[in-house]
């Protein structure tokens, strides 16, 4: 499988509008975000060899990632 970064506007490709407008005007959901990609590039360089990390600490960081995901999910769920 390929190593690829997760970010939202993939993730999410039926709610474009709401991240436009979410990651222009809401300061919590920004923050949100900004935590999300910040996990998905930690990730990315755990996973791509960058970055050496115990798998239970990766499964962690992954686990959190869609905690947030979920949390966004429903955030723009509402927006929609």
């Amino acid at each position: 499988m390929p190593l690829e970064h997760h970010p939202l506007s993939r993730e999410f490709p039926e709610y474009q509008a709401q991240l436009r407008q979410l990651m222009s005007h809401d300061g919590h959901f920004i923050r949100l975000a900004q935590e999300y990609e910040g996990l998905d590039s930690r990730i990315y360089e755990v996973e791509s060899g960058r970055v050496a990390m115990d798998e239970f600490l990766l499964l962690g960081l992954k686990m959190q990632r869609v905690r947030l995901k979920d949390e966004l999910a429903a955030y723009l769920q509402e927006a929609g």
